[in-house]
């Protein structure tokens, strides 16, 4: 742990004379989420969510994002950390039989491109607790400021899963099938992985001052293919609507 910490350190002090003649300026959110219990569920859950972005990086030859303090614009690299929590057959009625999943925390990034009126990310992420799937999310969004204070985006969204993630929060096995009760209709399934669901996102941002934000968000997404087949699905919610407000801090050094 010590060693690792020490090996940080050393690296950020090697990258800081040559980031020192640039700007660099990232941004962190937090706040209350409300979203689907699970995937597949028809009822909604409270809980603490946040996000992270990177909008400008200058480390030595490697430039992203925008500069001369304004709105970062061009190329950028955003930071992408998703938690799922337990999903247990004990605690919801309609899942009874079914093993329990644990939380699991998904790690990554990707690329971003941002211009006057649009933005579009391309992200990946692997799972390193809880699975050790391959997700991934492809998105656009038209931007419109009425005035400097305020801005709102709205645009496409597409989730990704390999095989193993599908399986794991759509499929169900033989032996859960045969121990399912309470009168649900779950059934054996095989679930693989693709194009996992689809939909649109809507934000609403206002800037307080520089560095300080509020950003409202709703997101509304249907189930596509094998998660749209799946018996977990089909006896809860084949859509799933997630809504979040974030204060937002952004630090530029």
């Amino acid at each position: 742990m010590l060693s690792s910490r020490l090996l940080s350190v050393a690296l950020v002090t090697a990258l800081l004379p040559a980031a020192a003649a640039a700007q660099n300026t990232l941004s962190i959110g937090l706040g209350p989420q409300s979203a689907p219990s699970y995937f597949g569920s028809s009822e909604n859950e409270t809980s603490l969510t946040g996000a992270f972005s990177i909008q400008e990086l200058n480390f030595g030859p490697l430039s992203l994002g925008g500069s001369e303090g304004g709105t970062a614009q061009g190329f950028g690299f955003a930071a992408s950390v998703r938690f799922i929590g337990e999903r247990s057959g004990a605690e919801y009625s309609e899942l009874a039989g079914t093993e329990t999943i644990d939380a699991a925390l998904e790690l990554g990034g990707g690329l971003t491109y941002t211009a006057d009126n649009f933005y579009v990310f391309a992200l990946a992420r692997k799972g390193v607790t809880g699975h050790d799937a391959l997700v991934g999310e492809l998105g656009a969004d038209a931007i419109y400021r009425p005035s400097a204070p305020v801005e709102l985006r709205v645009g496409p969204r597409f989730f990704f899963g390999d095989d193993e993630y599908a399986q794991q929060y759509f499929g169900v096995t033989a032996a859960e099938a045969a121990e399912a009760g309470n009168g649900n209709t779950l059934t054996a399934y095989n679930a693989k992985g693709g194009l996992l669901s689809q939909g649109i996102e809507a934000s609403a941002s206002y800037a307080f001052s520089e560095d300080w934000g509020l950003t409202g968000t709703v997101r509304y997404e249907e189930f596509a293919n094998d998660a749209a087949d799946s018996p977990i699905v089909q006896q809860g919610s084949d859509n799933a609507t997630t809504a979040s407000v974030l204060v937002t801090r952004r630090f530029s050094f």
